[in-house]
C-alpha cells in the first residue's frame, strides 16, 4: 500500500483513541520508523505528510539523513553506543534512548548544543529490554544536572509484544506516573513533558494512557518486502 493510504488509516485510529480518552489529536505525533525500508520509501512518507522519522542504527540514519536532511525531524530511537555518538548527535533532533551516564557524558562532550533526550525506562523489567529500572529513574535524572548539553524532554519505554491489554495499559500508565513525578520536580534541564510509547501493535492503548509520540513502522511504511 501507499504510505499516504496507511497514514489515513493511522490518523483515523489516532482520532478515535484521542476521542475515547478526551485528548486532542494535535497532542500526538507520529514517528515514522523507517529502519527496515529504503530511502525512497522514507521520502514517500515525507511526501505523504509524515514530519518525524525514526532510525535505530547509525548507518541507516546517516544514509537517510544525507538524502532527506532537514525535510524531516529526526529521532534516534535505538541503543546508541558511546563510540557512535560523534557521528550522529549533531544531526538528530531527538534521542529516545538515554539510559546511562557514560552516554550522557559522551553526548555532553560531543554536542554543539543541548540535545533533546528521552530517558529510556525498562518498565516491564524484561532482561531483553534496554533502559533504567523505574526505581532508579529519579536518581538518574538528578545526575543529569551535571551535563549542560542534555535536556530531558520526556520518558520512553518499549512494552512487551503482547495482546494483554491490562498488561500494556499498566506499563504505559506507570511511565506516565513517572513522567509526572519528574515534571513536578520543576528541573530546568528536565521539563519532562513528553511520553514516547506505543508502536504498531499497541499505539491506541498508549495514546489512551497519555503517549505524545508514537513510533510506527510496519503499519505506516511497511517493510522491504512490501515496497
Amino acid at each position: 500500500m501507499l504510505v499516504k493510504d496507511n497514514l489515513n488509516v493511522l490518523n483515523q485510529k489516532i482520532e478515535k483513541a484521542c476521542l475515547k480518552s478526551g485528548r486532542a489529536t494535535e497532542d500526538v505525533s507520529i514517528i515514522g520508523v523507517t529502519k527496515y525500508v529504503s530511502i525512497q520509501r522514507a521520502k514517500e512518507a515525507i511526501d505523504a505528510g509524515v514530519q518525524h522519522l525514526g532510525e535505530n542504527r547509525d548507518e541507516g540514519f546517516l544514509a537517510k539523513f544525507e538524502e532527506i536532511g532537514s525535510n524531516a525531524t529526526w529521532h534516534y530511537i535505538g541503543n546508541l553506543q558511546t563510540r557512535k555518538v560523534k557521528s550522529v548527535i549533531n544531526k538528530v533532533d531527538y534521542l529516545h534512548s538515554l539510559d546511562r551516564l557514560s552516554l550522557a557524558k559522551e553526548i555532553d562532550k560531543r554536542a554543539n548544543a543541548p540535545v533533546l533526550c528521552f530517558v529510556q525506562v525498562n518498565v516491564s523489567g524484561e532482561e531483553s529490554k534496554q533502559g533504567i529500572a523505574p526505581e532508579h529513574i529519579i536518581e538518574f535524572i538528578k545526575e543529569l544536572a551535571h551535563f549542560p548539553n542534555i535536556k530531558v524532554v520526556g520518558l520512553m519505554t518499549m512494552a512487551p509484544y503482547s495482546s494483554d491489554e491490562v498488561l500494556l495499559r499498566t506499563i504505559f500508565r506507570k511511565l506516565r506516573v513517572l513522567r509526572d513525578e519528574i515534571k513536578n520536580l520543576n528541573l530546568d534541564y528536565a521539563p519532562c513533558q513528553e511520553l514516547s510509547m506505543g508502536m504498531s501493535n499497541d499505539f491506541e492503548l498508549a495514546i489512551e494512557e497519555g503517549a505524545t509520540y508514537i513510533r510506527i513502522g510496519t503499519s505506516l511504511v511497511g517493510n522491504k518486502e512490501e515496497e
